[in-house]
């Protein structure tokens, strides 16, 4: 379950902090703290990657704020944790052969009854 949302830059795991967008017209990009929202025109960074930005020559950055900090669980965050709470719940724990306490369950069950494959004969090696 992802609680938040990582930097958009290739094989960087950490949390993302800030925004950038970009304005092609003025030759701007902008930095932010991040948005509420994911945008699929928008870059969000880690805090290591917001600090080292760079742009093309001829571009100005405009940061509007200097420290970044997480953003804070977002209502849709503690509705997938609640969900995954729930979902976690729904496992009852089955009773071991000769023993009384119950058992966790670590795995699911498997089906009883007919087995998912069957050989079927006229295959390559007959």
């Amino acid at each position: 379950m992802k609680m938040s949302r990582q930097c958009s830059r290739n094989a960087c795991q950490r949390p993302a902090v800030a925004t950038l967008t970009y304005d092609y017209g003025d030759s701007t990009a902008v930095l932010g703290p991040i948005s509420t929202q994911a945008e699929p025109h928008a870059y969000d960074l880690c805090d290591v990657h917001a600090e080292r930005l760079t742009v093309p020559r001829g571009w100005q950055v405009v940061r509007l704020a200097t420290e970044f900090e997480p953003a804070p669980p977002s209502p849709d965050d503690l509705e997938a944790l609640a969900a995954a709470v729930r979902e976690a719940s729904r496992y009852v724990p089955q009773r071991v052969a000769g023993v009384g306490s119950a058992a966790p369950v670590t795995h699911a069950e498997e089906p009883v009854g007919r087995p998912a494959f069957r050989i079927v004969k006229g295959g390559l090696d007959d």
